[in-house]
Parts: structure tokens; sequence; C-alpha cells
């Protein structure tokens, strides 16, 4: 006989910066579109929230062609944060979204100047649908803004204390693994008063065709993801966590249910899912709907329990 205690569904709900998610499983900004291009597949209210595409002041039509080379259990892009500026997003994407999507969404945004970035937060500051600002500061795949402000704790600090100044919105810091110290540059954006941190942004990585002799990709690097790099994300998501006090949202080839536990007893409180969205649209909803019979299978009722469980005491 099933008691009503055993059948009682695992509690899959988190809080990200004072903000109830049902589930920590959100989409990553660059995978997702912003959002209604997947609501032609499935319900997008089943997952916790997404990030949508990144976003910066200005159009941006991205890299040169080819953007993409495969990769053994990954990808490399090079896409360049194509994406058709702040003004556009507020005035047709979000609407879009808002007929598909009733959910708070995080707002990913870039910039190639701090002034930027602070615009751009702040012309989204009135969108009633965003919960959050994720603030890239890690693309390795532009020159001269990206990645550029966050491998530097200086320069870091100096973006998100301009973006806190515009809006009273949660802000995370989305950092680069391609530092040397990735917990310096984190507690460098807590103490500038970022609300939380995300991680990690792709890596560094190229490949070459050998029958060209020439790099696959036309700007000869781009961000490396997918399972490959899911070891190296866990470790950076532990050592962070155990950095700074504000809540931690890991990425980095998560491709399971069992990956966003993983990545939960590292330190995250929620999940972002990436690489895996375009190898199948459905990703995200599978892992939200398989959620719950892995917890179920270690005897976790309760999702928030396990945050960070895998800490040394």
């Amino acid at each position: 006989m099933v008691t009503p205690e055993k059948a009682k569904k695992p509690d899959t709900s988190v809080d990200l910066c004072g903000i109830t998610l049902e589930n920590p499983v959100i989409p990553a900004s660059g995978t997702f579109g912003y959002g209604y291009e997947f609501a032609e597949f499935y319900d997008i209210n089943m997952l916790g929230t997404f990030s949508f595409k990144g976003t910066t002041l200005e159009p941006r039509f991205g890299n040169p062609t080819p953007r993409i080379a495969e990769c053994t259990a990954g990808m490399i892009n090079s896409v360049g944060l194509q994406n058709p500026g702040v003004h556009t997003v507020k005035s047709e994407e979000l609407p879009k979204l808002a007929k598909v999507f009733h959910k708070p969404v995080m707002a990913n945004i870039s910039g190639f100047s701090v002034e930027e970035y602070a615009k751009t937060a702040e012309m989204l500051d009135d969108e009633p649908q965003i919960g959050w600002f994720e603030v890239n500061i890690s693309c390795p795949n532009v020159h001269g803004g990206g990645m550029s402000f966050g491998t530097d704790t200086k320069a870091a600090g100096t973006v998100i204390d301009a973006v806190k100044r515009v809006t009273t919105k949660p802000v995370l810091a989305k950092l680069s693994p391609n530092v040397t110290d990735v917990a310096a540059i984190a507690r460098a954006c807590e103490a500038a008063g970022a609300d939380g941190i995300s991680l990690i942004n792709t890596l560094l990585g190229m490949r070459v065709d050998i029958r060209r002799r020439k790099p696959v990709v036309a700007n000869v690097m781009g961000g490396f993801s997918g399972p490959a790099i899911f070891p190296v994300a866990l470790r950076m998501v532990y050592q962070v966590a155990a950095a700074v006090k504000v809540p931690v949202v890991g990425m980095g080839g998560v491709s399971s249910a069992e990956d966003v536990l993983e990545m939960m007893m590292c330190g995250a409180t929620a999940v972002e899912i990436g690489a895996a969205n375009l190898v199948d649209p459905y990703a995200s909803l599978k892992i939200v709907r398989a959620l719950p019979e892995a917890m179920s299978k270690l005897g976790i009722t309760r999702l928030s329990d396990i945050i960070g469980a895998a800490a040394q005491k």
C-alpha cells in the first residue's frame, strides 16, 4: 500500500534571488531564442524560466560564416551575439513572448562598453516580464567586449556596478571559464552588488579543416560547449559557490536530470541547459519531466535541500 507521504510528488521548486521557480531548469541564452520559437514545440511554461538571446544596445549581424564546428561530445560556435538590438526586443520580441510565456524571464544583456551595458539594462528595466538581468561579461566570440570585461576583477565589477545603478531587478554576472581564478572574478562581482553568479560560459576552442588546412570557423576560434565541458563546469560551480554568498546558476554541458542534481550538489541553485537544446528542441522539457523520478530514486523529497550537498564540511 502506498502511503500519502510516499505518493507525494517531490518538491522541485527553488528560490532564485527572491523569485520562486517551479523547477531549476533554465534554457541558456543563445540556445532558446526569445522563447516563442520553442513554444511551437511545447508549453514552455513547464520550464523554471529561460534566459533569452544575448541582447545588445544596437542590432548585430554577428560574425562571418561559417560559425559552427562539430566536436567530439560538443560543438564550437562563433555566432557573435547576433541579435536585433534592444529597441526591437522591446517593441517586437517581448510582446510576442508575453503571449506564450507567463512567468518572469531572464534578460541576457551584453555590450562593448560599460555605458552600453548600463543603457541596455536601463531600457529593459521597465519591462514587467523581466525578472532578472544576466549580464554577459564572458562571451568569447566578440572583439572589444564580452569576455574582455569578465577576465579582469576591476572591469567585471565596474560593469556590474553600472547595471545595478539603473535597475532594481536582481542582477546575475555570467562568468567566463577562460580565466586563471574564476572565484576571484565572482567575488569582485559580488562586491560590486551582483545578486547572483551564473557560470560557465563556453570555453575557447577551435577546429581545423585538415583538407583545406584552415580553421573551420571564419572567426578562427569560438565557444566550445556540450557534454565534454561538464566536469570543468562542475569544478568551477563548486569553487564559486564556496567563494560567494549569493546564489549560483550552474551551466556547461548539462544534458540530463542527473546532471542537474550533480550541479546543484556542487552549489547551484538553478541550472541552465545550453547545447542540448540545439541537438534536441525538447531537451529541457525532457529534463523537467525526468527530474521528479531522478529525485525519488535518490530519496530527495525537496530539491532545495541538496544545494551544496557535495561541499566539504
